[in-house]
């Protein structure tokens, strides 16, 4: 499907993203050479970006009780261009249920055909720093579990 109108776009990214976790979302609003990037991985296409939601949900089922993808806002920030601001917060399926929390944003980037040729996510904190949330015992604060960590 081509020549897809934001308003549909945008529709599509806020029922579907908060849900990320849970189900599969739909493709069709992605270029075939799909380009991603976040903090931790870098690659093109619709295959590997297929896996990368798959391997999402898999893990969030194996690793957390709870896992939520919070929408806060989507709304377009150029004429080429869509923003996603969210968090993504969880309990960890550990004795001592560590919690993890972190807020980003995603840029989608659309092709004069207004589909999404690019997405890059962008976290409020590096990747170690979120890793350590899975070491946090209740009653300690994060510094206390970096210091344990080295």
């Amino acid at each position: 499907m081509t020549g897809h109108d934001l308003d549909q776009m945008l529709s599509v990214l806020k029922t579907e993203l908060p849900h990320l976790f849970e189900r599969d979302i739909s493709y069709h609003i992605y270029t075939n050479d799909i380009s991603f990037k976040d903090p931790v991985n870098t690659f093109r296409g619709k295959f590997n970006y297929r896996i990368i939601f798959w391997t999402l949900r898999f893990h969030g089922k194996l690793f957390f009780t709870q896992l939520s993808f919070d929408l806060h806002e989507v709304r377009q920030t150029a004429v080429d261009e869509i923003r996603a601001e969210w968090t993504v917060r969880g309990t960890l399926r550990l004795p001592w249920r560590p919690q993890i929390l972190f807020n980003g944003f995603s840029i989608y980037r659309l092709n004069e055909q207004r589909l999404i040729f690019e997405h890059i996510d962008s976290w409020d904190r590096p990747p170690m720093e979120i890793l350590r949330q899975f070491f946090q015992r209740p009653g300690t604060d994060a510094s206390a579990s970096s210091k344990a960590l080295h």
